[in-house]
């Protein structure tokens, strides 16, 4: 059994049959054939932003890398919570391409429109300010790293100090699908209230891949430009942009197989929950996404690796450990069942 964060199933089986039906096609490169247009469309209407850019990348460390880099000026910093992604699991990707990361402490892996309001306007009433790292811009991730949310309002506040100082508000959706099969936020909000952000593929059931949007594109940003020189311009652009256009068929996005599929992931995630507070395991955090958290003995973990892979969340504390168990689009329920048992 697999319960660890990116073991997935190849890919949705949608899209291994699109595949089989376009072998014989030809396409032309780069992002500019008629699959990959289709899919942008797709991608505006769910975001109702007509005018978005939208491009496919890789993956997340890459678009993470790629949209930072693009929205910041060579000498600013990120703006973070302290549990980051890109804080502490992107082997300073960030910082590879000339950018501090200011981490915030953090509650429950989020941080707070006060914390950056504040952090800002320090920032600028200190009379050496020229002389440090600026906060350019904020980072967030929607399921944060600890699996909980931002609300409506909690975004809402965010989003609007960001523009109270001019800075950009960008959202690492790498496991987005999960976050809106779980709340009634939607991708129009994510695009109101976020300069930019993307839509996870990779972990919600493509083979590869995450649609960078920035709803509301500056008139010759460049940003195709800008993905040509990281190196992250694919192209065979279509293989990308196709798994997104299979996935995301259908008139809202509650009908899309993308949706269905994350919210498969959340209903196996609920189940166990329930399970493990029903014996009477301690759940340090309370997370309504596919990301259960537990706290067990050192013996107990290791009696779990003997039947299932999961990921050990946090270094040991005395004979303790957290441990995560992430569900998927591809989670098989009998697996949850055995797991219940073995709990």
């Amino acid at each position: 059994m697999h319960f660890d964060s990116d073991y997935m199933n190849i890919c949705h089986p949608l899209i291994l049959q699109r595949m089989q039906e376009l072998q014989d096609q030809q396409f032309s490169g780069y992002g500019t054939d008629s699959i990959s247009q289709s899919a942008r469309q797709k991608i505006r209407a769910l975001c109702n932003c007509p005018e978005a850019e939208v491009q496919f990348l890789c993956g997340g460390t890459q678009t993470n890398m790629v949209m930072i880099n693009f929205l910041l000026r060579s000498f600013e910093g990120v703006v973070c919570a302290e549990s980051g992604h890109i804080a502490i699991h992107e082997s300073g990707a960030i910082e590879f391409t000339g950018h501090k990361v200011l981490p915030l402490p953090a509650k429950e892996g989020k941080i707070s429109a006060e914390q950056v309001d504040d952090y800002v306007t320090t920032y600028y009433s200190d009379p050496n300010w020229p002389h440090i790292v600026p906060p350019g811009m904020v980072y967030i991730t929607q399921p944060t790293e600890y699996g909980t949310l931002y609300s409506l309002s909690e975004l809402e506040q965010l989003s609007a100090v960001c523009r109270k100082h001019s800075i950009p508000l960008y959202l690492d959706g790498a496991r987005l699908g999960y976050a809106l099969a779980a709340t009634n936020i939607t991708l129009a909000d994510i695009a109101r209230l976020c300069d930019a952000f993307y839509i996870g593929g990779t972990k919600c059931g493509t083979m590869f891949g995450e649609a960078a949007v920035i709803p509301h594109p500056k008139p010759d940003h460049r940003f195709f430009t800008h993905i040509k020189r990281h190196g992250a311009l694919i192209a065979k652009g279509w293989t990308t942009a196709m798994q997104f256009d299979t996935l995301l068929e259908g008139d809202t996005l509650t009908a899309t197989p993308y949706y269905q599929g994350c919210c498969h992931a959340i209903t196996e995630a609920m189940r166990l929950r329930k399970a493990l507070q029903d014996k009477g395991y301690t759940l340090p955090y309370l997370s309504p996404t596919n990301q259960q958290f537990v706290e067990v003995s050192l013996s107990q973990a290791e009696e779990f690796r003997r039947h299932l892979t999961y990921d050990q969340w946090e270094p040991p504390h005395g004979n303790r450990v957290t441990i995560r168990f992430a569900t998927s689009w591809a989670t098989d329920p009998h697996d949850i069942d055995r797991l219940i048992d073995l709990l």
